[in-house]
This record gives structure tokens, C-alpha cells and sequence, in this order.
């Protein structure tokens, strides 16, 4: 427009033809279209999205980082186990990690152990695999003069006497170790919308400093953290007795990976957090736990193993007597997938 005036006042050009340039300009403009409009308005909606997005996944990482380490448990070994040459890496060796369900309530990580599992995980194989301990299993308690049910060793020496006694039983060194009562546990259930199981009978069962009576009915069930521990921990009503409430046990377990998996609220996050701050202990650090997020597609594979005995009395009290052979035979899994010499075993000073 500016040179048409410029050409128009030195007579190069006619006033008409400069509206005709003009006007010829204005056409070959191409107009914006309803579908750029859309696209241009999609990506900056996009680009909102991802940054609420990532910020609510920056505090949450934030948060369960803070809980990590606030929740770590410095261990009487140190930073391996005894039963190891060297500490391990769980990026590149295979670990093995003990959860242990603690009879106790809100901020109170001490007396005897309601659950006991093992599992070792392999980043060579990608694979996981679990044992479930009776907690009435008649066993030695590193420490102890005498022989007693396992889950006794947590109340005599807390973590420490727990994994000495559980490695010694096993013959394999237990790298990590997670910790959680009853306050923890309800609330990871109710932080994820409850539970989907499948009930084998029905189930009633009574803690009065827990929740009272709860009674769950045959079938396929959505349960909320207090009914999820009452399945968990009945098992005067299984024929099965301890161990078919281990299996229950393991079924929760499966069932809160399942649901973990399909958690989009974050509603009650900052309470879970808080929660398992006071109710939670381990050795695991932050940059362990996310080195392990390569298993997340393998938890729906574990490979679930169980030990063999028999019932017995002794002075008038129950235990679970294991088997020698399903002792050996565990023990032998265990080792070839943590990669260690079926024969190999560490002689460690009691």
C-alpha cells in the first residue's frame, strides 16, 4: 500500500490502477479457516494440560520422594546383607524384598508380625516371584536360645532379628525390607477405591481395636480397607488355616496392584502420603523404588510359591511345622533367581 502511494505521487501510476493493486493484495490473503482455528486452539489446550499435568505429577513425585526418605529404616548390618560379597543394584542385579504386615495401629510400627512375604525380583528375566511365611511357622529365632513361631522374631528384635531369622531359613540374603501396620494398609485400600476379590466363603471376623465385626459375603466383592484386612487376616474359619489365609493374603496383594494400576484420582493423595510418612519404614530409597518401575508390567505374573508342613502342638500352644524338603526346594528357587549358586551359602556369625 505504501509503494502504490509512493508510485501514485510521482506519476508513475493512475489512481485506479493503484486500487486495483490494492484490492488484488487483499485477495491473495488466504483466510484462516475454521480447522486452523481448531488446531491452534487444540495445541494450546494441550499445552495447558501438560503443564497442570506435569505439575501434579512433579508434586507427587515430590511427595513420595519426601515419604521415602522420611520413612527410611537404617539397618544394624548396614547397607548389604550378610549374606552378600557385595551391596547390589536393583537396575542391573537380581534383589530380593521382605514386606512385613505389622499387628499394630496408627503410628506404631513395633509388636508381632501379621504377614510375612518374600519376594525376589530378576531384571534379567524381567520376573518376580513370592512366598508367603505362616506366621505360626515353628522356626529358630537368630538371637534366641530356642526354637518359636516366626512371627515372634519382630516383637523380640523388631527388623533386624526378622531378617537374620528369615535369611537363615531361606539361605538367601533379603536386600530390602518394606514395613507397614493395619493404619497403612486400610489406607492405601480406601485411597484406591477399594478392592475387587473374588470371596471363596463367607467371612466374618472381629478385632474391637480395629474395626469392630466385619462380614463379607461369598463371591466376587469390591472391598473397602477395613473389610480388605478382615479377608487378610480370618483364618479361624478356613479349613485351610494359615495357609489358605496366605493365600488370601496374596490375593489383596494382587488385587491392590491390579487397581493401583488404574488410579487417576488424586483426591485423597496428600492423606495417604501423611499416612504412610507415620506408618510406614524401609531400607528401600527413592532412587531404588524407580529403578524397579521396569517390573510394573510384570506384576500381573508373579509366580507364587508356598511352603509345605504340617500342623503340631507343642506344651498346649500350635505352630506350622515346614518341611524340610519344601524348605530346600524354596530355598533352591529362590537362590537361581536371585542368581546365586544353587550351593552357595554364607557361613555368618550369630
Amino acid at each position: 500500500m505504501v509503494e502504490c502511494r509512493r508510485f501514485l505521487s510521482n506519476g508513475l501510476i493512475k489512481k485506479k490502477e493503484c486500487s486495483f493493486l490494492t484490492d488484488l493484495k487483499r485477495k491473495d490473503r488466504k483466510p484462516k479457516t475454521p480447522f486452523k482455528k481448531f488446531v491452534k486452539y487444540t495445541l494450546f489446550t494441550l499445552l495447558g494440560l501438560l503443564i497442570i499435568v506435569g505439575g501434579v505429577l512433579g508434586y507427587m513425585i515430590y511427595q513420595v520422594s519426601s515419604v521415602a526418605n522420611n520413612s527410611q529404616e537404617n539397618l544394624e548390618r548396614g547397607e548389604k546383607s550378610e549374606f552378600r560379597e557385595e551391596a547390589v543394584d536393583p537396575v542391573n542385579d537380581p534383589v530380593s524384598v521382605m514386606f512385613l504386615g505389622l499387628d499394630s495401629r496408627e503410628d506404631d510400627l513395633s509388636g508381632r508380625t501379621d504377614a510375612m512375604i518374600v519376594a525376589t525380583f530378576n531384571p534379567h528375566e524381567n520376573s518376580i516371584k513370592m512366598v508367603n511365611i505362616p506366621r505360626d511357622s515353628y522356626v529358630n529365632i537368630v538371637g534366641r536360645e530356642s526354637d518359636d513361631k516366626i512371627n515372634h522374631a519382630h516383637a523380640f528384635g523388631g527388623v533386624n532379628m526378622t531378617i537374620d531369622t528369615v535369611e537363615h531359613l531361606l539361605d538367601i540374603p533379603i536386600d530390602y525390607v518394606v514395613s507397614l501396620n493395619f493404619t497403612a494398609f486400610m489406607e492405601i485400600v480406601d485411597t484406591i477405591g477399594g478392592v475387587e476379590v473374588d470371596v471363596p466363603m463367607p467371612i466374618s471376623d472381629t478385632d474391637n481395636a480395629t474395626y469392630g465385626t466385619i462380614e463379607i459375603e461369598e463371591g466376587l466383592q469390591t472391598l473397602n480397607g477395613e473389610e480388605a484386612l478382615a479377608y487378610a487376616r480370618m483364618r479361624k474359619q478356613d479349613p485351610r488355616g494359615d495357609l489358605g489365609r496366605g493365600d488370601r493374603q496374596k490375593d489383596i496383594i494382587e488385587a491392590i496392584i491390579n487397581q493401583s494400576a488404574n488410579f487417576s484420582t488424586i483426591t485423597r493423595f496428600n492423606s495417604l502420603m501423611d499416612s504412610l510418612e507415620r506408618n510406614l519404614s524401609t531400607n528401600l530409597t527413592f532412587g531404588n523404588m524407580v529403578s524397579m518401575h521396569s517390573y510394573a508390567g510384570e506384576l500381573d505374573n508373579i509366580e507364587s510359591l508356598s511352603f509345605e508342613g504340617e500342623d503340631i502342638t507343642t506344651d498346649g500352644v500350635y505352630y506350622y511345622r515346614l518341611y524340610d524338603e519344601s524348605k530346600a526346594e524354596i530355598s533352591r528357587i529362590f537362590k537361581e533367581h536371585l542368581e546365586i549358586s544353587p550351593n552357595e551359602s554364607v557361613d555368618v556369625e550369630e
